[in-house]
């Protein structure tokens, strides 16, 4: 019999009577030190952005239902100062901080008795303008994590994979065997690498896409509501000028 034919019938049955294991752990703990980095980094990236996804998702719908709430009370008819009071000095959500800001600063320029009209209108929508920037800052938090994932992780998973896979090709050099038995256990592992990193990706973008998109659409709303809130201080000084 040829010499390589009887090291692949040899090697065919040992891969028979002791079959490699292909589970997830397995392959992790087989692989090289620098491929499980890479790994415990995808998955605690991966970890870490869903953390994010899961607040931002449970934090904007509050804010939406809050300022629905709030809207529907401004525009309800009452007092504004009455709607002032009963916010307090700890406003929940970022419609009501802008509106606690502008009438914070309304109430110190009409009870100073400034006479100005035109520097107390610059000075409300100076005081919005500065709380919508502040809160669209809150709001945009870790927004650029989640962008960082989506756009590096499936390199970092392709650098274990080619990591994993040269690893393989040491391991036909010294064994001079190409049997799949030897070059598939590393290939695998390879793969894996590259699999975590598209895992930890994928969600990663689709969650950056759409909540930059409603971070987008809920500041339009704020900037609305602090041109209509502008247009209310407008009216009262040109009443009473």
């Amino acid at each position: 019999m040829d010499p390589a034919q009887a090291t692949q019938i040899i090697a065919d049955a040992s891969l028979v009577t002791n079959p490699v294991d292909f589970t997830l752990w397995s392959l992790f703990i087989r692989a090289d030190w620098i491929v499980k980095s890479v790994m415990i980094g995808l998955i605690a990236a991966s970890i870490w952005s869903w953390a994010i996804m899961i607040d931002k998702w449970w934090r904007l719908s509050r804010l939406r239902r809050k300022s629905d709430q709030f809207e529907t009370a401004f525009w309800s008819g009452r007092s504004l100062d009455d709607l002032y009071q009963d916010l307090g000095s700890r406003p929940t959500h970022p419609m009501s901080s802008l509106f606690a800001a502008a009438m914070r600063e309304w109430k110190r320029s009409t009870e100073a008795g400034n006479t100005h009209f035109a520097g107390i209108k610059e000075r409300v929508d100076k005081v919005m303008s500065v709380s919508l920037n502040r809160e669209m800052l809150s709001l945009e938090a870790n927004l650029l994590f989640l962008a960082t994932v989506g756009s590096i992780a499936p390199f970092i998973g392709l650098f274990g994979t080619v990591w994993g896979i040269m690893n393989s090709f040491q391991s036909i050099a010294i064994s001079r065997d190409t049997n799949l038995a030897v070059v598939a256990p590393g290939i695998a592992e390879a793969l894996f690498a590259t699999a975590l990193g598209l895992l930890a990706a994928i969600p990663a973008v689709i969650a950056y896409n759409k909540f930059s998109s409603e971070v987008g659409r809920f500041g339009s709303r704020l900037e609305g509501f602090a041109d209509e809130f502008s247009a209310i201080v407008s009216r009262q000084l040109d009443e009473r000028s």
